[in-house]
């Protein structure tokens, strides 16, 4: 808070915040308040830190108030009364910005005494993850999550200000809503008046934004609230998490890059002393990014890239590869530049590494000046050698990996390696922001189980060509206008130019299984609003929770929420979910029937 704004922080319990005072005030006669955040016993003299949401005071106590403060435990909240004082020149501390002087305190009033704490907050004492949930109000107080709950408020002020200035208005959409198929499991909601009916939480405002386009409102965006009973992982937040959900009519798709560059850009510079890619953004298409990375959320800070080496052994006498190029699989190469040949052991623990994460093998050659050696270098004849150096571009010493199978069986494993070498040789470009945009999504995928076909992204998308394609070509070559925005190896935002037209819909519902009753009765009220005009239109939904978390450095998206539910999808603090009254399950229409154990 700037110094301008602290005047709207004076009360009876302070005249300054624990961040406010400098050598200037050196003097004045002050009123704090705050939390013992360390306290030092020198022997009738006692030093304490004293914290608030701003920042830390070094508080001086002597004679009765020192007596007093002996017996108070950290975390308990004082008001104290006092005058500042410079410190001396060896003992600033220029670790806080109050390092040059200290109060010396004249009158101590405490206003909350602290039990004894289940872990500490000064210093990170390991407790466990369900212990610092159960009590994260107190985890909350430590300077680092404290921080990132700052940022994360600063950053959504920061969106708002940039989406108004790009004429954006927020609108509300609503919770309570109908079920929708769109990719996650919907948090239902028993309804009272109509038994056996559900409302559904929204997995997002898709419909509903899409609507206000058809209500003429041209361009929204809203932080909004989302529910997907989805599986915990580090970046993704199980049950609940916010978007920046945003709609424009009367756009293509580059008019919905031009803002979405604006936006990430002036977030990511606003907040970071990082470099960030400046608008425009490199643009992938999917096929291309899961063809070089191994993945649609490639981190562009990683220099390394998957090439595809099928065509160097047509004649391969190595009986591996022919195998696999018999059953029209490929081979796939990964070439990592070194300084010096890694050990053995770093080979044999990678390929151990492969074989456990992708139940497939992988082999590797190394190029030692003039000297090739490896696990396959033997099976390998000169010619195929020689023209391994031109395709990879390979001058002096190098490591190539080499895996063959089908892409769909291969690349999304040698993704992964990709990541793993990159990180373990420390290839990847710090203090950067390297956002991309992922393009052309297929619009239809085939379900390796049941062999259907179904939507690979958001069914609500524009296909490519419209109803000529859907009409005239193989669903599986269909491609979308869909997009992601992905920065270093996290998808940030999805989006898509929208299917505004109703027989488009039908028809790419079809596709996918879906009668036209069942179109009516899950998305009646757009189709209807669609039957009386509605504009072309497009939009994204940039990830709040994802956002801050990049921002703070952090790599577990929980650091950055305040209250987030356990990787047991459980609020240990509040004691959700919880078993509910009889009356209640009644009330709803509801009876619990327990799984057999």
């Amino acid at each position: 808070m700037s110094m301008n704004n602290c005047e709207y922080l004076r009360s009876k319990y302070r005249t300054h915040t624990c961040a406010e005072l400098r050598s200037s005030d050196d003097g004045k006669e002050v009123r704090l308040s705050g939390w013992v955040h360390r306290k030092r016993d020198h022997g009738g003299v006692v030093f304490v830190d004293l914290r608030d949401n701003y920042g830390v005071t070094q508080i001086v106590f002597r004679g009765e108030e020192a007596a007093l403060m002996t017996d108070i435990r950290v975390e308990s909240v004082l008001q104290i009364e006092g005058s500042v004082a410079l410190r001396d020149k060896q003992l600033i501390n220029s670790k806080i910005e109050t390092g040059e002087i200290e109060v010396i305190c004249r009158k101590l009033e405490p206003l909350s005494m602290a039990d004894i704490l289940p872990f500490q907050i000064a210093e990170d004492d390991k407790a466990p993850e369900a212990q610092r949930l159960t009590y994260r109000f107190l985890e909350l107080r430590r300077e680092k999550l404290h921080n990132n709950i700052l940022l994360r408020s600063k950053v959504i002020a920061s969106i708002r200000e940039i989406m108004q200035s790009m004429g954006f208005l927020e609108y509300q959409t609503p919770i309570l809503t109908s079920s929708s198929p769109e990719g996650a499991r919907d948090f239902l909601v028993p309804s009272r008046f109509h038994p056996g009916r559900f409302f559904a939480l929204p997995q997002a405002p898709q419909q509903f934004k899409q609507l206000l386009m058809v209500s003429g409102f041209d361009r929204y965006f809203q932080i909004a609230p989302c529910f997907r009973d989805e599986d915990p992982r580090a970046d993704r937040s199980p049950g609940e998490f916010y978007q920046v959900d945003i709609e424009m009519s009367f756009v293509e798709q580059e008019d919905v890059f031009k803002m979405g560059e604006e936006l990430m850009y002036g977030v990511f510079a606003r907040h970071s002393s990082h470099a960030v890619t400046k608008p425009p953004f490199p643009r992938i298409r999917y096929d291309d990014a899961i063809s070089k990375y191994g993945t649609d959320k490639p981190d562009l800070r990683n220099p390394l890239i998957i090439e595809k080496v099928s065509q160097l052994f047509q004649d391969t006498s190595f009986k591996v590869f022919r195998s696999e190029l018999e059953r029209l699989g490929d081979i796939f190469a990964l070439k990592l530049a070194v300084d010096e040949v890694p050990s053995r052991k770093y080979f044999d623990d990678t390929i151990a590494w492969f074989t456990k994460l992708s139940g497939q093998g992988t082999a590797y050659l190394i190029f030692d000046g003039g000297e090739i050696k490896g696990s396959v270098a033997k099976f390998f004849s000169q010619s195929e050698i020689a023209a391994l150096k031109e395709k990879l571009v390979i001058e002096d010493r190098a490591v190539v990996f080499f895996a063959a199978g089908s892409e769909k069986k291969i690349l999304p494993y040698f993704g992964r390696l990709r990541v793993k070498l990159g990180e373990d040789f420390k290839l990847i470009e710090e203090g950067t922001f390297r956002f991309c945009w992922i393009t052309d999504y297929p619009m239809y995928e085939r379900d390796e189980t049941t062999g259907e076909i179904g939507f690979s992204h958001n069914p609500f998308s524009m296909p490519q060509g419209g109803m000529d394609s859907l009409l005239n070509k193989n669903p599986l070559e269909i491609y979308a206008y869909q997009y992601d925005i992905v920065c270093n190896g996290h998808e940030l935002s999805s989006g898509a130019i929208r299917n505004h037209d109703p027989e488009i819909m039908y028809k790419a519902f079809e596709i996918a299984g879906y009668s036209k009753s069942q179109v009516d009765s899950k998305f009646g009220g757009m189709i209807k609003a669609f039957r009386f005009g509605a504009p072309p239109h497009g939009g994204m939904a940039p990830g709040v929770d994802r956002i801050v978390m990049l921002l703070a450095e952090e790599h577990a998206i929980r650091d950055v929420i305040a209250f987030p539910l356990s990787q047991t999808v459980e609020d240990l603090l509040m004691g959700a979910p919880c078993e509910v009254s009889e009356r209640q399950l009644r009330e709803v229409h509801i009876q619990v029937v327990m799984p057999k154990e």
